[in-house]
């Protein structure tokens, strides 16, 4: 009966993993802060010029500037490596990257229904076509003036350039681009059977014959110049192309011809990375964006710089909406600026991590507000408006971890140098710094509930305990039992135990208030995330062997082993009440499991990078993950959690029973250790 029970749930949860896949029981995003910056001509300035479109890791957000809302395009496997608009605005192109020797995707998009189904689990009419020829990843993408016709141009490993006919979904023909790679790829203005691009020491331009269904190409004459072209802008006119590249020359090529016209009185610092240009008042303005973060206004008609101002980061993407007198301006640092052309100021729109986020959490009772850490800095954000509040700076050094004290009275964070540093949460202003915290990088921290003390974990392996309720900060205690990295620690709600969790796999439960170990769990796991269930009766955890494991709180044995993931599982939080639960790891996927029956009752999809922390909001409303791509995404906690029935009065009870055959456990993990006793032996 007890393996015909293990079978019917190993079923169920596998049929919840299938559902969960094909998006029957898909998370509604709420949000996402955060922006590619890194991508190429990624941030888009809509025609309406109110909205903004820019990807950020598998998703296409379109943005509204005026109400600050946000619609979200999800179909892509991985991250989006360019995007284009059509010129009447309709049609969103999308591609991204995949892995070597499978194809890429191109999507194309329904600008329209995406914003009707903003906030919402539908999807209905939102892709167009789904486009599959190119392999490993899609460079560039351009729409033909009128529309009919999408042009695709491969990465490095496909290198050919494709048109398709946008009425059928079907390509019309191809061709490799150039020899060397080509980077980008741009149509006429206003002729729908040419078009250009340039790359590594090539610039060409192509007659698309449709009747024949043939591309042909004609190679421009640059004479003795040999330039990688980073990016190309094409007048109204269609007579030339401004040419920008990686060694920070601006080029005149005469598109009648394919002959270099000439070349700008300026070099700019890191090469030119973007390019647009407009005409106004009876003359042609070029703006350009370099590698340095300038950005620059030139005159077309001599090759010279009018004006400059400087942005944070390399520009990688400049966008005209149907006004010239502004153009919105991405940088690979995640922030958005708006330039005014003619005065050249700056108005800088948005601000987002750039690096690998490794922590999150929210102050005790607040979900208004949340704290992120990345490679670079700590940030304060407004979980409503998604604006940044704060940032705090710590040069050339990474945080690891952050915790605010229950009090809110500290920001409490652990680097790569060793040492804890507390900050004002009003201010970012230093409030103390415990030198030597660690040998090497603190990699976990954790507060008492009475925010009287500090328990921390180093990559040394070590636990130590810190008294900060006076004005100096005093170690307690300090313990030396793992032999790896401590990747989490959690804190009992009486303050008298701790547990953490180790790469070495091994979690230990320490009473902090006699300075002893109770006792130790092992697994052949790297241990990442480690937590109590609200009733302190089982413990929850996971890790490197992609399984989520219910351990007895009184005799440490396990109870329940899932499988969480089909890879890595990183993070773990659960709601106060204990209903459910939520992980998140290498696989990219957020899921919401509910902690008595074990089961997948909702999967979130967006994220281009594992993900390294979850955190369930306070008032159990919404969750946030983050992720290595530097994304923050806020997700709809499902009905079935979102009332927070323990502050009506619910008492948490975990009903979960032993379900574990120990016997069999037991001779699975000797097989394992003669195996590896067995590879080791072979080594040697």
């Amino acid at each position: 009966a007890a393996a015909l029970r293990r079978l019917c749930d190993r079923w169920t949860r596998r049929t919840m993993a299938a559902e969960s896949k094909t998006g029957e029981a898909r998370l509604n995003l709420e949000a996402v802060i955060g922006f590619g910056g890194s991508v190429s001509t990624g941030l888009i300035y809509h025609p309406d010029n109110v909205h903004v479109i820019y990807p950020l890791g598998s998703t296409v957000v379109i943005k509204n500037t005026i109400d600050n809302t946000q619609a979200f395009l999800q179909g892509h496997t991985d991250k989006v490596s360019c995007v284009a608009l059509s010129n009447d605005g309709k049609y969103i192109a999308s591609g991204q990257v995949t892995a070597m020797g499978f194809q890429a995707a191109v999507i194309v998009w329904d600008v329209e229904a995406g914003i009707r189904n903003a906030n919402t689990s539908d999807s209905t009419g939102e892709i167009v076509y789904k486009l599959m020829l190119h392999k490993v990843k899609i460079q560039d993408l351009s729409f033909s003036p009128d529309g009919r016709y999408l042009a695709t141009l491969g990465g490095e490993d496909d290198n050919n350039l494709v048109v398709w006919n946008l009425e059928t979904g079907k390509a019309i023909c191809g061709s490799p681009a150039a020899s060397y790679a080509a980077l980008t790829v741009r149509w006429f203005n206003n002729n729908s059977t040419q078009l250009v691009t340039a790359g590594q020491y090539n610039l060409r331009i192509w007659e698309f014959d449709l009747a024949a269904r043939k591309l042909r190409p004609t190679d421009c004459h640059l004479g003795q110049l040999k330039r990688v072209i980073n990016c190309i802008a094409i007048d109204e006119t269609d007579a030339v192309a401004y040419c920008g590249t990686r060694t920070g020359d601006l080029l005149e090529v005469n598109l009648g011809n394919g002959r270099f016209s000439r070349a700008g009185r300026n070099r700019f610092s890191l090469g030119i990375t973007s390019i647009v240009t407009f005409k106004t008042a009876g003359s042609n303005t070029i703006i350009v964006g370099t590698g340095d973060g300038t950005v620059a206004t030139i005159d077309a008609a001599r090759l010279s710089v009018r004006g400059s101002a400087s942005v944070m980061g390399a520009v990688t993407s400049m966008s005209l909406g149907s006004d010239p007198s502004t153009v919105f301006i991405g940088t690979n640092q995640g922030n958005t600026y708006l330039v005014n052309t003619d005065s050249l100021e700056v108005e800088l729109r948005s601000t987002a991590h750039y690096g690998k986020i490794n922590d999150v959490c929210f102050p005790k009772g607040s979900s208004d507000i949340f704290v992120t850490c990345s490679t670079n800095d700590i940030r304060v954000w407004n979980a409503r408006t998604r604006m940044e509040l704060l940032r705090i700076q710590v040069p050339n050094l990474e945080c690891n971890c952050i915790a605010v004290m229950p009090n809110g009275r500290s920001i409490v964070s652990g680097w790569d140098d060793g040492k804890i540093r507390a900050f004002y949460p009003e201010s970012g202003k230093l409030q103390y710094v415990i030198t030597d915290a660690h040998a090497e990088s603190v990699t976990a921290v954790a507060c008492s509930h009475d925010a009287q003390r500090l328990v921390s974990g180093g990559k040394d392996g070590r636990v130590r305990v810190w008294n900060v309720s006076g004005r100096t900060q005093n170690m307690e205690l300090s313990f030396k039992e793992h032999k790896g990295s401590v990747n989490d620690i959690y804190v009992s709600s009486d303050d008298t135990e701790a547990v953490t969790a180790s790469a070495d796999g091994s979690v230990i439960i320490w009473n902090i208030k006699r300075g002893v170990r109770v006792n130790a769990m092992f697994a052949s796991t790297q241990f990442r995330s480690i937590l109590y269930h609200p009733d302190e009766s089982q413990i929850l955890t996971c890790g490197s062997d992609r399984k989520i494991t219910y351990w007895d709180a009184s005799d440490y044995n396990a109870i329940r082993i899932l499988d969480g993931s089909s890879e890595e599982v990183n993070a773990l939080d659960i709601e106060p009440d204990g209903v459910l639960f939520v992980s998140g790891g290498v696989d990219k996927l957020v899921k919401v499991w509910h902690y008595d029956e074990g089961e997948v009752v909702g999967t979130g999809v967006g994220h281009s990078g594992g993900i390294t922390k979850v955190k369930i909001s306070p008032d159990q409303r919404s969750i946030v993950s983050v992720g290595a791509e530097g994304a923050i995404f806020v997700w709809t906690m499902p009905a079935a959690g979102a009332a927070d029935l323990a502050a009506e009065g619910y008492v948490p009870h975990a009903g979960v029973e032993d379900e574990v055959d120990d016997e069999a456990v037991g001779l699975a993990q000797l097989r394992r250790d003669k195996l590896e006793e067995a590879r080791k032996a072979a080594d040697e």
